[in-house]
């Protein structure tokens, strides 16, 4: 198993050295208890004008395990973006670490967050807001406004589930995964970049797991957190959630015109003298088929679905046997139990709780996403 920690920097003369040396002996000790990882260090620079890409050049002297690769100065993310893609094509990475440059985060967690991948998670992040996990005890008010406040804001607002720690820069990913994100295509350059891939990662099936870290104040050089970077934080997780919105909006669309598609057929049928008990089941089959047409071709085209056609269509006739036997369940109890509402409102009691569960399911499952592990948050 090929492991590359990839370290983005910029102005960490003072950190690098010391800190590439402190994950060399993480790496001998993995070596004794983990004789199938094959570790490597991977610097991303931003053409730092303090030297270090030079510090970095001095110890590959010594070292066939550390890598350097370099570029403009264009945010994190970008950095990560690079490294990352280097890692996978290059290097052939089978897990990725993110890291931080100015100890942080601490090397001798290393062991622990890669044990957690070996032990089947695909997405293990160094988390400060688990039980175990810490940050300094002095950080001001407005430092932990803006993590504690970023975390809420990825939560509820980017929709990243019950992840704790979405913003948390130490990381350990399976490249399976990363190998199924357009990371070019998240459109973002600066520590936004975090959220962005954990919420590419869910999607894309990731089994997410959190391990505790302490999390450490730097000792050299500044933070490179700004203004720009919170704005653009901000914007980004209102566009996450616009994104995943859109999906949700179109199925309603589509469920909305499988409900007129419904009630017209459903009302054409007894119009022609069809027992009601019959012409609701194929009502109803008639409109779940038309919802699986559009949102197939529509509403989850840009999805790299894990199945065929044809067994997509199998297991969409599958779960319209069961919403149709909880849709004609639902409307054969509401006409009997009230007697005196019109056949048209019983049968929308029965299209409701078989449209939620044909969204459910389809979603899910029908049109699930090809991965390369199922898991959850």
């Amino acid at each position: 198993m090929r492991v590359v920690v990839i370290i983005p920097t910029y102005n960490e003369r003072e950190n690098i050295v010391a800190l590439i040396e402190a994950i060399q002996i993480q790496f001998r000790h993995l070596a004794s208890h983990m004789p199938a990882a094959r570790p490597g260090i991977l610097v991303v620079d931003d053409h730092s004008p303090d030297g270090t890409a030079e510090r970095v050049r001095s110890l590959q002297r010594g070292s066939s395990g550390i890598h350097l690769i370099e570029g403009e100065k264009a945010g994190l993310g970008a950095a990560y973006i690079r490294g990352m893609t280097h890692a996978v094509e290059v290097l052939a990475a089978d897990v990725v670490f993110e890291m931080d440059a100015d100890f942080s985060h601490r090397p001798e967690d290393i062991p622990r967050l890669l044990e957690t991948i070996v032990g089947g998670a695909d997405f293990v992040i160094g988390s400060r807001y688990v039980a175990g996990g810490s940050i300094p005890a002095d950080w001001s008010w407005r430092r932990r406004l803006i993590s504690r406040g970023g975390n809420v804001l990825a939560r509820r607002v980017a929709g990243l589930g019950g992840v704790r720690d979405c913003t948390a820069g130490f990381r350990a990913i399976r490249t399976d995964v990363l190998k199924r994100i357009d990371l070019a295509g998240l459109g973002v350059k600066g520590y936004v970049f975090q959220i962005a891939l954990l919420h590419a990662a869910l999607r894309a099936g990731a089994q997410i797991e959190e391990v505790p870290v302490q999390f450490v104040e730097r000792a050299h050089g500044a933070s490179k957190l700004g203004l720009s970077d919170i704005v653009e934080f901000i914007r980004h997780a209102v566009l996450l959630r616009l994104h995943d919105s859109q999906t949700f909006i179109r199925f309603a669309l589509v469920g909305a015109l499988g409900v007129a598609v419904n009630l017209g057929v459903f009302t054409m049928l007894l119009g022609l003298d069809w027992n009601r008990y019959l012409a609701s089941p194929f009502a109803v089959e008639l409109a779940i088929a038309s919802n699986f047409m559009l949102n197939n071709f529509w509403t989850f085209r840009r999805r790299e679905k894990k199945d065929p056609f044809h067994l997509r269509g199998l297991k969409f006739n599958l779960v319209s046997i069961m919403t149709l036997c909880v849709s004609t369940l639902a409307f054969v109890l509401t006409a009997r139990i009230f007697r005196p509402l019109s056949p048209q409102i019983c049968q929308l009691a029965g299209v409701l709780p078989a449209s939620l569960l044909n969204y459910i399911l389809n979603s899910r499952w029908t049109f699930g996403e090809a991965q390369a592990r199922a898991g959850s948050a």
